[in-house]
């Protein structure tokens, strides 16, 4: 794939040197973690010692003060690894649930909570979606009512990323029941072991199989009420401003992995002989591995795009919309391809390209379906 406009040569040994760890600490040893239903611990501590945990956060908590070019790199790279379950348990901690901290936190907050997910030593996970509401984030019925120097939690949660074996989680709860729609919503910082939180259950997933997921029950959890994330009620703007990075390294993420699918689909048909010939022989496949290599090329600059103008402050929500919206669609076209074009091989467990394929499915639903993100894009038309 060609190289961004954006990079320079900070960019490339950023990416060259992610895309070494990968492939020597990621790619070779992740099989059994799809078994074991996680990521390892020790597996995200280093990645905290080698910094691809704090790539954009202040250099005073253990980060290194980037921008949005370099979480579009950490994100496809990660995707290049063909293991989706591993890529978005990273992704949710660094990308997804750490910048509500980081953007909404008081100093204490910072101090107390930052420095820790930067090295790995506590991974997070953001509550937000419940069994009744997903995008439509103003239906959230989880409450939290003040008691004195306390919160307290009731309700539940869905599909949380890093749910089971988090350490700090990010609550979206309701704290002004009169309020309308998206008004009276706050986020709460609940950590792991706190009376009244508990993991209802593991969820059994059809992909991101090393990616756990819960389902999180609140019973009168009481937090201090020092743990109140950002300004009481507005909590749905805090998390409408992050939804714009989920949804770019997410598309970042899906382009990795789509590129490695083609590259991965390009060997096989080269080497694989039917009817005399290889398949690369065959003009169908060639022309349509061809054009599927062009949508990726365009989807991602459309990526690094959005990533460079978030990175310059300057108003880039239609353009990450398509970014989600695109690059969803695009990689269970790109997957479903290549499993055609591997046959019978592709549809193993043993093959990269078979498991690639169940976990695309999400891509086009999770962080925001695919019909959100074209409402979204239609309404800045």
């Amino acid at each position: 794939m060609n190289e961004p406009i954006y990079f320079d040569e900070q960019h490339r040994q950023f990416r060259d040197n992610l895309r070494r760890f990968v492939e020597q600490e990621v790619v070779p040893q992740a099989a059994p973690w799809e078994e074991e239903g996680m990521v390892p611990r020790a597996v995200l501590r280093k990645m905290g010692e080698l910094g691809y945990l704090g790539v954009r956060y202040a250099e005073q908590y253990g980060g290194s003060n980037l921008d949005t070019v370099y979480s579009a790199i950490l994100a496809e790279e990660l995707g290049r690894s063909t293991y989706g379950g591993f890529a978005v348990t990273v992704m949710v901690h660094t990308d997804m649930a750490s910048p509500h901290l980081a953007n909404f936190g008081t100093p204490e907050q910072l101090a107390r909570y930052l420095p820790a997910i930067i090295c790995g030593e506590k991974i997070c996970a953001v509550a937000v979606t419940e069994p009744d509401a997903g995008s439509d984030v103003a239906g959230i019925r989880t409450r939290a009512v003040r008691d004195g120097d306390h919160w307290v939690i009731n309700g539940s949660k869905m599909f949380i990323t890093n749910g089971v074996h988090g350490d700090v989680y990010f609550v979206a709860a309701k704290t002004d029941p009169t309020a309308k729609g998206s008004r009276g919503i706050s986020i709460f910082i609940v950590e792991k072991g706190t009376p009244g939180l508990r993991v209802g259950r593991a969820l059994k997933k059809s992909g991101w199989l090393c990616s756990d997921t819960a389902e999180l029950v609140f019973e009168d959890c009481r937090i201090p009420a020092a743990n109140l994330l950002g300004e009481e009620n507005k909590g749905f703007y805090q998390i409408m401003r992050n939804f714009q990075n989920e949804r770019m390294v997410l598309g970042a993420q899906m382009m990795g992995e789509a590129a490695r699918a083609i590259e991965l689909t390009l060997a096989y048909v080269r080497e694989r002989k039917a009817f005399g010939a290889t398949l690369w022989d065959k003009q169908a496949i060639r022309q349509r591995l061809a054009m599927r290599a062009a949508q990726v090329e365009a989807a991602r600059q459309l990526v690094y795009h959005a990533a460079w103008l978030d990175a310059k402050g300057r108003e880039c929500v239609k353009e990450v919309s398509m970014v989600k919206a695109l690059c969803g669609e695009l990689l269970n076209d790109v997957v479903y391809d290549c499993q055609q074009f591997h046959g019978g091989a592709g549809y193993m467990r043993e093959t990269p390209i078979e498991r690639m394929v169940r976990d695309a499915r999400v891509q086009a639903i999770g962080g925001g379906a695919t019909e959100v993100m074209l409402e979204e894009v239609a309404k800045r038309l």
